[in-house]
């Protein structure tokens, strides 16, 4: 509608005669003269309103129950925050015993191979564009970490110190392709080489190229000369696959390492060197192979001299001799015997 005189006087007039309607109605009480009208806009507009209304009341019971929950938001905050805290202590104890659990095992190698370690703990990992494997220990220079010494864990050997500061130092890994550490073999005393290969067992070269080895062979370091970067007997891994022996002068297996290096936390440092080579002692015990259950067939023979029943027939089908026939129909004479059992003393006569 165009805004002209007219229509601002309709508009003033429909207002007028609202306030008249309502003033009426608000006087008239119960015999007020709109109330027909009112009942039959209540009969047209009334399932509208309640589909309307069924609609938005759960919207407005939210609002409601927001506007209402003020007396209960402090107890519901302080339970979240004793639930939080719960959490935070159970994860803490799941923590620490995993932490103290590798702590132990990190004595126990350094006891039995006699080490003089300096523990420590993994803060960081090497950079992710980086081509290496490090990591970062809270130790250093501060804390009589050189270059070169043995990194180690309670599994086994971890890697060598590459660069030390003040508070920290950066650890090279035995899984590093740049790694190189020489290796003894348990037992058979053969000697390796062996290099990391990052997410892969370990290449190994030995100087025997007819050595003994099978898979399940354990390895430990050789030692380099002053201990340094290597101290002796450290446990270096599995042997998990051995290629064939081709003739060559030196012999390649592959070697599952006993530290796992995606999921380090305490380490030791070696600062003080044994006394004497540890040599297979710091290796932990080999696991007891599980005993293969037998079962055992005992065949008890049937009565009878040891032979099956077979109902009395002979291998043919027939009956057996004791149970034989007379070709004329007759029994054999073993069984022509009367009633009584006893033998015919004369043949009848016809």
């Amino acid at each position: 509608m165009r805004d002209t005189r007219e229509s601002r006087l309709l508009l003033v007039l429909l207002i007028a005669i609202a306030f008249a309607l309502i003033t009426v109605d608000i006087r008239g009480g119960q015999d007020s003269p709109v109330q027909g009208a009112r009942e039959a806009a209540a009969t047209v507009f009334g399932p509208i309103e309640n589909g309307v209304s069924s609609a938005v009341n759960p919207v407005g019971n939210a609002i409601a129950a927001v506007r209402d929950s003020d007396s209960r938001h402090d107890r519901i905050a302080r339970l979240e925050q004793s639930n939080a805290a719960l959490k935070a202590k159970l994860g803490s104890d799941d923590r620490n015993r995993s932490r103290l659990k590798q702590l132990d095992n990190l004595i126990r190698v350094a006891g039995e191979g006699q080490y003089g370690i300096k523990g420590a703990e993994v803060i960081a990992i090497g950079a992710a564009q980086g081509f290496s494997w490090t990591v970062t220990i809270d130790v250093g220079a501060k804390d009589g970490i050189q270059r070169d010494m043995t990194v180690l864990n309670g599994e086994g050997l971890v890697g060598r110190v590459t660069t030390v500061g003040p508070d920290t130092a950066t650890v090279l890994l035995a899984n590093d392709p740049d790694f190189t550490v020489g290796t003894r073999m348990e037992g058979s005393d053969e000697l390796g080489f062996a290099t990391g290969q990052g997410d892969r067992a370990m290449r190994v070269q030995l100087l025997n190229g007819k050595a003994d080895v099978k898979k399940g062979d354990r390895l430990v370091t050789f030692g380099s000369e002053a201990d340094k970067p290597f101290v002796p007997g450290v446990p270096v891994g599995v042997v998990s696959r051995v290629d064939p022996s081709g003739g060559d002068l030196t012999r390649t297996i592959y070697v599952t390492p006993f530290a796992s290096f995606t999921k380090l936390d305490i380490v030791g440092v070696v600062v003080q060197s044994p006394k004497k080579d540890p040599r297979d002692s710091v290796l932990p015990p080999k696991p007891q192979a599980k005993p293969t259950p037998t079962v055992t067939v005992t065949v008890t023979p049937s009565s009878g001299g040891g032979q099956p029943s077979d109902g009395g027939q002979s291998p043919d089908g027939g009956q057996s001799p004791g149970n034989q026939q007379s070709p004329d129909g007759g029994r054999s004479p073993a069984d022509q015997r009367q009633p009584g059992g006893q033998q015919p003393d004369a043949q009848q006569t016809p």
